[in-house]
């Protein structure tokens, strides 16, 4: 489903230097999986996450998602092909003057959907991650697991094969974690939709991942392998950050 060639971003620093956040990298991530991007702070997971949908554009290497180069697109279509790419925010990211109804139609909206299948579409999603019963609250009027699961709802509103997601629960109390994982888990069970999610929580990548990508200073350590629970770490860097956990 994603397959990121040779890949590198730098940043420049205030002193005018550069930073390299993610170093030569490729990845390759199949249709239907749970993939985790771990590692301590720094390493580069959330730029990595950012440049499989072009947030953040590469320096160099190529970006091809469900077999179609992101990197080689023009603006329009890469605007359509972005659709197929929902996104899930630490911070939620949840407009504050529009309902929970109005926050999940809203990437339909952009899309050019018609007003009967928004209606349908969102009511649908709600049903999916349980908050059919708070479609014309607003965001204040939420918890913190209630705003997660209004992002997920529409990150899943336009179908998307791939969703990512940014440190979707470390704003989140352990309970309510637990019921963010479950609900990402039910959505990549029930549409076959690949998941890829950026943590440094161990359990996260233990509870729903079927594989993590180790990272340290923009490089992929290694690629482990997670089944039943138990991750299967060779590296010194995965082991420590299962120790850590």
């Amino acid at each position: 489903m994603i397959h990121l060639q040779n890949i590198r971003k730098r940043f420049r620093r205030p002193d005018g230097g550069w930073f390299d956040a993610v170093r030569d990298t490729s990845l390759s991530i199949a249709p239907g999986e749970v993939f985790g991007l771990i590692g301590f702070s720094g390493a580069g997971k959330s730029t990595l996450l950012r440049l499989i949908n072009l947030l953040e554009r590469p320096d160099s290497g190529a970006v091809i998602v469900a077999g179609q180069d992101l990197t080689a697109m023009d603006a329009r279509a890469l605007r359509r092909a972005r659709q197929q790419l929902g996104m899930v925010f630490q911070q939620f990211n949840l407009m504050a003057n529009r309902t929970v109804a109005g926050n999940v139609a809203f990437p339909l909206e952009i899309a050019g959907w018609s007003k009967a299948d928004i209606a349908q579409r969102v009511a649908e999603c709600l049903e999916v991650v349980g908050l059919s019963d708070r479609a014309e609250h607003y965001p204040a009027q939420l918890s913190g697991g209630q705003k997660q699961r209004v992002g997920i709802a529409r990150a899943l509103a336009p179908r998307p094969k791939v969703i990512l997601a940014d440190e979707p629960t470390s704003a989140l109390d352990p309970k309510t974690t637990q019921s963010i994982l479950d609900c990402l888990q039910d959505i990549n069970r029930r549409f076959a939709v690949t998941v890829v999610i950026v943590t440094h929580e161990m359990h996260v990548v233990r509870s729903i991942c079927h594989r993590a990508a180790v990272l340290d200073a923009g490089n992929v350590v290694e690629v482990v392998e997670v089944s039943a629970g138990v991750v299967d770490a060779r590296s010194d860097l995965a082991r420590s950050l299962l120790e850590a956990a």
